[in-house]
């Protein structure tokens, strides 16, 4: 009996997020209250309560559904594959990085609208840059490559471009055709993580 309560507080907290995102997509998520996050979603102010303490925490667990998604099928790992250094593996991560955007699109859309207003949420999504760069530059300290001072900007100037194109992609979907765009990341990558000029 105590699985199926857990199962249906997981399905109801899963409910609750979902149909926040949906609010925060057609409202904005300063003009969502809490009780239209509930009403859509067929339960109560209380139920809400019980699952998050507000909208900001509901919104950090939308950014570890991400977070989730995009490391989860991570294989291999970011470290080793700016370690290994190789075009095709660079070339890989990327296009499913590119493929991921689509499962998380409402998660990432409400995520940069709340972090202009919730402090948290800001905090959560440079702690994440922050986590990504250090696995980039894990990866070029493993490699032995390019100058250790410089390993941390190249980490930070890799990840910062991914990030852009994901929020213009976000606003326009694919202004320029994917495989171009994934061409010329590949390339621009390789050139700071992979070649010693």
């Amino acid at each position: 009996m105590a699985s199926l309560r857990e199962t249906q507080k997981l399905r109801t907290r899963r409910l609750l997020l979902d149909t926040a995102l949906e609010c925060f997509q057609a409202k904005g998520y300063a003009a969502t209250t809490i009780d239209d996050i509930a009403g859509d979603a067929g339960t109560t102010r209380t139920t809400f309560y019980l699952h998050f303490s507000s909208k900001a925490q509901l919104m950090q667990a939308a950014i570890r559904d991400i977070d989730d998604v995009f490391t989860g099928a991570d294989d291999p790992p970011l470290s080793t594959v700016v370690e290994r250094g190789e075009r095709a593996l660079v070339e890989a991560w990327l296009s499913r990085k590119f493929d991921q955007w689509a499962d998380v699109r409402p998660q990432l859309v409400a995520a940069y609208q709340v972090a202009a207003v919730e402090p948290e949420i800001q905090a959560g999504l440079d702690a994440w840059f922050e986590d990504v760069a250090g696995s980039i530059q894990e990866g070029l300290d493993l490699a032995g490559r390019f100058d250790a001072g410089t390993r941390r900007i190249r980490a930070v100037l890799a990840f910062g471009q991914l990030e852009y194109l994901a929020k213009r992609w976000l606003r326009v979907g694919w202004a320029v055709e994917r495989e171009v765009c994934l061409q010329t990341l590949t390339d621009s990558w390789c050139h700071l993580l992979v070649r010693e000029v």
